[in-house]
């Protein structure tokens, strides 16, 4: 996913409630509590989603050009929690903690928890769609560093603390890129840093159709998995929920029991082998907490629907939103 142009925030706050439900819409108003740290963080919160988000923008654009039927579907995009990406392009050094101030004092003053994805790593996707990150390394710790501070300053006043999804495909994509120890080196830093700032913390873990269980573990581990809360799977991915709860499962099992949580934003008809802007794809389960009894968190919405993949199967440059994306993902969800 790549930067979107720079946002003005809004002062209105949207969020939906969470329930151990996974169904699209079925969602229960409960009391906020601060789980202690061997508690699930996700239990009895409301997730916090961006008054100001692409989703949001276009449901705005869409009703003042007289478009009621894509505005309202564009709205009840905007109105479910999804995770707000952090990349340096958009948002620099130096302006990056001051947004993350901002976005975690809305979220905390009305009773919600950000979700925040760290995407700034140098050389990150290797030149790939999604192109860019810092340009040096002591750069890239400095922002992450400031984006730690800020967040555990918001916390100390509110006794919360956000969620860190960090660095989707940094790792699985290490050998891809040739640079596979300096990458876990810059990941294991970057946890570290926010370790160190008490936040909440999943690295990315890939997903179940690209590497194998074992290898991710390998690197999971190396990265400093032991400081973290667990990993993500399936981030922009479309897999099915039930392949993709079986590889977390293993991939768990395999770095001490570690937590995880599963981004079904877009997998609702699961997988046709294309990761860039597949067709006939659907929106999935709702963000929300789950309790089976395995190690799974949550299902998030991690990838914004209606965010594109970059410039494939006639989508714009990757993170720009795609009016033909988001009404093909609510439409075949039955929105």
């Amino acid at each position: 996913m790549g930067a979107a142009p720079k946002r003005r925030r809004l002062t209105a706050t949207l969020a939906i409630i969470f329930a151990p439900l996974l169904a699209i819409g079925s969602v229960f108003a409960i009391v906020f509590l601060t789980p202690p740290p061997d508690r699930n963080p996700f239990t009895e919160v409301s997730l916090y989603a961006d008054p100001d988000s692409l989703a949001a923008n276009a449901a705005s654009d869409a009703t003042r050009a007289g478009q009621t039927a894509n505005a309202a579907l564009y709205q009840r995009l905007a109105d479910t929690p999804t995770a707000i990406w952090l990349t340096p392009e958009e948002y620099p050094r130096g302006e990056v903690g001051t947004y993350v101030r901002q976005v975690t004092g809305d979220a905390f003053r009305t009773g919600h928890l950000p979700v925040f994805v760290i995407y700034g790593v140098p050389n990150r996707d290797c030149g790939n769609e999604s192109s860019g990150g810092l340009s040096s390394t002591q750069d890239y710790y400095s922002w992450v560093g400031e984006i730690a501070t800020a967040g555990q300053e918001s916390s100390a006043d509110s006794e919360k603390s956000p969620i860190y999804i960090v660095e989707p495909d940094a790792l699985a994509l290490a050998q891809q890129c040739n640079n596979e120890s300096q990458r876990v080196g810059e990941v294991r830093s970057a946890v570290d840093i926010l370790h160190k700032a008490d936040a909440t913390i999943y690295l990315d873990g890939g997903h179940s159709t690209w590497r194998s269980a074992e290898d991710m573990a390998r690197l999971l581990t190396d990265a400093g998995i032991g400081e973290a809360r667990g990993f993500a799977s399936n981030v922009s991915n479309y897999n099915a929920d039930d392949i993709e709860h079986d590889y977390a499962e293993k991939l768990s099992q395999l770095t001490g029991n570690s937590h995880y949580v599963i981004d079904t934003s877009r997998n609702g008809n699961g997988s046709n082998g294309d990761w860039c802007n597949p067709s006939g794809r659907a929106l999935g389960a709702t963000p929300g907490i789950v309790s089976d009894g395995s190690h799974h968190d949550a299902n998030l919405w991690i990838k914004a629907p209606g965010e594109s993949d970059g410039q494939c199967n006639g989508g714009p440059v990757a993170g720009a939103w795609w009016p033909t994306s988001a009404l093909e993902l609510t439409r075949n969800a039955g929105w």
